[in-house]
């Protein structure tokens, strides 16, 4: 087993294919084969389940995959230890996108600043989304809803949210789910966590929400309660932010669900030096209220 092989394997898993994996790493098909033939024969088991032109991970292949990752981020740090202390190399950040349009924007700015070697990238999206970028290795970290429970994942509490139902101008107050059963809802894809505790504060006053209408963005859900065609659910920071946010009603969900906490989180064992600047800045950044 070689450095190469591990390359070559992880290539296989993330794209599915020997052909494409084989364009990602600069080696021709056959190459590819007899390395991944090769490994599977040192290690005793099948790594893929090949079915026609495609490969996917068998259950050996799953569990050698996070491993394999984290011997790849350990050899790339080491690289980069050993070329001078200061972090470098690419820094992929997942983010919700209420936190990367509010929370975080100077941070960014600092860190990119302070650490020109790096080479970073943003992507944003729900935190089921962010959680699968984080898990397959694509993300080196992501800010999620917390808090997070997996066996392969750390990390640490950042912000608190206060969650804001979003009205039309002129709305009677809304203390309680069933003061707004059967009304239409605007809201982010279904593995949103945002979407889900506006779902289950319906569920739990059994209410139940209108049709739910799937936005891409929150300027977009702000636009139709603008437009008094429903309801939407924004943390107050987010909303605040906006254009147009003098034109809604606004009031916060009771106690028992105002209050949701983002996480800052990471594979475990995937603390990279540049990871390590990351989260140092962003404790840096923190009000001593938050967590």
């Amino acid at each position: 087993m070689d450095l190469t092989q591990l390359e070559m394997f992880n290539a296989v898993a993330l794209t599915g294919s020997i052909t494409q994996a084989a364009q990602q790493v600069h080696r021709v098909p056959s190459n590819l084969t007899t390395r991944i033939r090769q490994l599977e024969a040192d290690l005793g088991v099948e790594l893929f389940i090949r079915e026609n032109q495609r490969l996917r991970l068998s259950p050996a292949g799953h569990s050698f995959l996070r491993y394999s990752q984290q011997i790849l981020d350990l050899v790339d740090e080491a690289r980069r230890v050993i070329a001078g202390d200061e972090p470098q190399g690419l820094f992929s950040l997942g983010s919700l996108e209420s936190t990367a349009a509010v929370r975080i924007p100077a941070t960014l700015a600092q860190y990119t600043q302070r650490y020109p070697k790096i080479q970073f990238d943003l992507a944003t999206g729900p935190s089921g989304t962010m959680l699968d970028g984080v898990l397959a290795g694509t993300l080196s970290a992501a800010f999620v809803d917390g808090p997070v429970v997996h066996p392969t994942l750390e990390g640490m509490p950042v912000y608190q949210e206060e969650m804001m139902i979003v009205a039309p101008d002129g709305h009677a107050p809304i203390a309680r789910a069933r003061d707004v059963n059967g009304v239409n809802i605007y809201a982010f894809r279904a593995n949103c966590s945002y979407r889900r505790h506006f779902e289950n504060w319906f569920h739990a006053d059994q209410a139940t929400p209108g049709r739910i209408h799937e936005m891409e963005s929150y300027h977009g859900m702000l636009a139709c309660v603008i437009a008094g065609a429903g309801l939407a659910l924004i943390p107050r920071s987010m909303l605040e932010a906006m254009p147009g946010s003098h034109q809604v009603a606004a009031w916060p969900l009771a106690e028992n669900w105002r209050w949701l906490t983002t996480w800052l989180v990471w594979r475990r064992g995937g603390m990279t030096r540049s990871l390590e600047a990351f989260t140092e800045m962003v404790k840096e950044t923190l009000p001593e209220a938050q967590p």
